[in-house]
């Protein structure tokens, strides 16, 4: 039971990337409206900035799959 509880903790790991990244994602789109010659460069960081946090969201999973498929 306690297992069951703990995956559904580390679950909430994508929850929290999902915030981070539209909140990223909004704050580049309007740095790009309002300098656009810097499109490449806040393109380019929004990325990795995404990716590491997709990062963990899949760390946070996978931690839920494995305590729910040993515990």
């Amino acid at each position: 039971m306690i297992g069951l509880i703990a995956a559904g903790i580390a679950v909430f790991t994508g929850i929290g990337a999902g915030i981070g990244i539209g909140i990223a994602t909004g704050h580049a789109s309007e740095a790009i409206a309002r300098q656009p010659e810097a499109a490449g460069k806040i393109n380019s960081t929004l990325l990795l900035g995404a990716a590491m946090a997709e990062g963990t969201a899949i760390f946070g999973f996978v931690t839920a799959l494995i305590i729910v498929f040993t515990g």
